[in-house]
């Protein structure tokens, strides 16, 4: 246990707990949890929001004791929730499997990622969250939980929960056998192609990004080719002649391997590697998931605004999400393009730059990501939500003193009582 208070990976977040703890074993967690008035779980601590805030206690999960335990007959592996996704994916593919996706950083860590609807890109892949299989988790008495997919009716309301629930202790994520990824990027295109033949570009590969300024009128596309899986034919735009970095004038030596070189799942669907920690200096980022029919209306909407969105942004990345069931996924009940902003660390010039941005994509049906940079008040977020009021009467089933809740939290369930 320590004294003190922390900031987030950014800096942009001071926690405001006065008590950290680190316990090491989840029967020390049981009793933090058990003792304490009002106690929030923080991960790798990635999120730019206050979705993890705390008024009371923190308690961190890296130092749990580590857990890779697969299932080979399940298809599934169960992990310690405090484990980052780069130890658990090199576990994997020592033993022959593979997670189906990744986030771009690899650092993240399970527990947080999933609570949060964090996701990579892919016409055909979900949310981190959507191979979840179950969970154990602590409940406000101290006592320990256990939910599963097949065996419990709000399960799909149980993943991403923003810590609302309880302090997740383990996860059981499905797996599929191991494969290889050959990673090759195209530059110079052009936007108008990229919204015009939006369907061609992200089906051109396993999992497609695309990096633009909005300003220029050209991307960046990475494409992630699984090496089993014939892939389309996509030639816009020309080929990279040499590894890139994502953000323009970036050297690329934290980027995971390109020019078509096939290796692991996990060292190519991310786009950095674990090693190496990746930032464009001091940044903040936004993030929202639309309905992805209305991509070409919405990459119009950003580049009505280009002029005010350039001059704060380090760079922008268009990825596609396949939806999913789970009640507060982003990606609820359809198929998503998701709209990602790397700013300047310049609270004072990105945040109008940001409400400009909500104002022309929320009729659009956009929902931020809740772990990023919004000025929406949570009421008007949660509105987003078919399973709102589902998720409100499940958070004061399991916690009906609220001990699990901030006041992040509090904006969202108040619609729900």
């Amino acid at each position: 246990m320590g004294e003190g208070r922390l900031r987030n990976w950014a800096g942009n977040v001071v926690f405001g707990a006065g008590r950290v703890h680190r316990p090491e074993s989840v029967d020390e967690l049981c009793r933090v949890v058990a003792r304490g008035r009002r106690v929030r779980a923080l991960g790798s601590g990635h999120s730019f929001s206050l979705v993890a805030d705390s008024d009371g206690e923190l308690v961190r999960l890296d130092a749990l004791p580590p857990m890779v335990e697969i299932d080979s007959d399940r298809s599934s592996v169960t992990v310690a929730a405090g484990m980052r996704y780069t130890d658990v994916a090199a576990e994997l593919y020592r033993n022959g499997f593979a997670l189906p996706n990744m986030a771009s950083l690899p650092h993240i860590s399970v527990a947080g990622s999933c609570a949060t609807g964090t996701h990579g890109s892919g016409d055909g892949l979900r949310c981190l969250s959507a191979s979840v299989s179950a969970l154990e988790l602590v409940g406000p008495d101290g006592d320990l939980v256990e939910l599963d997919r097949d065996g419990s009716e709000v399960f799909s309301g149980a993943v991403v929960a923003l810590g609302a629930l309880g302090v997740v202790t383990r996860v059981t994520l499905d797996v599929e056998p191991a494969f290889e990824v050959a990673q090759s990027v195209r530059v110079e295109v052009p936007l108008d192609d990229l919204a015009a033949g939006f369907d061609e570009v992200f089906g051109a590969a396993y999992s497609v990004s695309a990096f633009t300024d909005w300003r220029s009128g050209r991307a960046r596309v990475w494409l992630k080719c699984r090496t089993d899986v014939p892939a389309p034919v996509w030639a816009g735009g020309s080929a990279a002649s040499e590894p890139v970095h994502p953000v323009p004038g970036m050297v690329p030596a934290a980027c995971t391997a390109q020019m078509g070189l096939p290796g692991p799942w996990h060292e190519r669907l991310p786009h950095f590697r674990p090693e190496v920690t990746p930032s464009a200096g001091r940044e903040l980022q936004s993030e929202w998931f639309l309905p992805r029919d209305a991509a070409a209306e919405a990459f119009g909407a950003v580049r009505a605004v280009a002029d005010r969105v350039a001059p704060v942004l380090h760079i922008s990345e268009v990825r596609t999400v396949r939806g999913d069931d789970l009640w507060l996924s982003p990606a609820y009940g359809r198929d998503s393009v998701t709209l990602h902003f790397t700013w300047h660390d310049d609270p004072a010039g990105v945040l109008p730059v940001v409400a400009e941005l909500q104002e022309r994509l929320v009729p659009l049906g956009a929902r931020p990501h809740w772990g990023k940079l919004s000025t929406t008040p949570g009421e008007e977020v949660i509105a987003q939500y078919e399973r709102a009021d589902d998720f409100a009467r499940l958070a004061r089933g399991f916690d009906p003193g609220g001990k699990f809740r901030n006041a992040f939290v509090d904006a969202l369930l108040r619609p729900g009582g």
